[in-house]
């Protein structure tokens, strides 16, 4: 069993095959046992995403329809969800003066950062961060965080 924090651009590959789909289905397999935390606003990203699918013609309404309830469903049986607090935007400020990051992609981080404390403090291993978002996963590594790109996996 091991933990991982997983943001957006990876949690899609659960629903739509690309890239590093079948590596992440491999994390998540209930045999496995793995945990798997991402933040809230993963969420709204994942929506953006899918619609974005929608819009493009890539992804028909039936699809957008399974795909989102499943991912509903799965955030409330399977992933912590990580709230947008005071110390998440505190933290996500500080990161933000250090790379280049998108805000949520700091957020990300931020919320990776706070729950890889609580792990560590709990005397539990620390979490792998996962992101096929380069800039991020560097940022991640300098902020001392393991971290795998569901990318380089076919």
């Amino acid at each position: 069993m091991a933990h991982f924090y997983v943001d957006s651009s990876a949690l899609v590959k659960r629903h739509i095959f690309e890239t590093g789909s079948a590596w992440f289905h491999t994390l998540v397999a209930p045999t496995a046992s793995n945990t798997v935390t991402t933040a809230h606003i993963s969420m709204v990203e994942v929506y953006s995403a899918l619609n974005r699918r929608m819009r493009e013609a890539s992804l028909d309404a039936a699809d957008y329809a399974r795909i989102i309830a499943d991912f509903d469903a799965l955030c409330v049986t399977q992933y912590i969800l990580v709230e947008l607090t005071a110390a998440v935007i505190e933290r996500a400020k500080s990161l933000l003066k250090l790379y280049p990051l998108r805000a949520y992609d700091a957020v990300h981080l931020a919320s990776a950062l706070l729950a890889n404390e609580t792990l560590v403090t709990s005397g539990l291993p620390v979490l792998v961060f996962v992101s096929a978002d380069h800039r991020l996963l560097i940022a991640a590594q300098a902020e001392g965080l393991a971290t795998e790109n569901p990318n380089v996996y076919p």
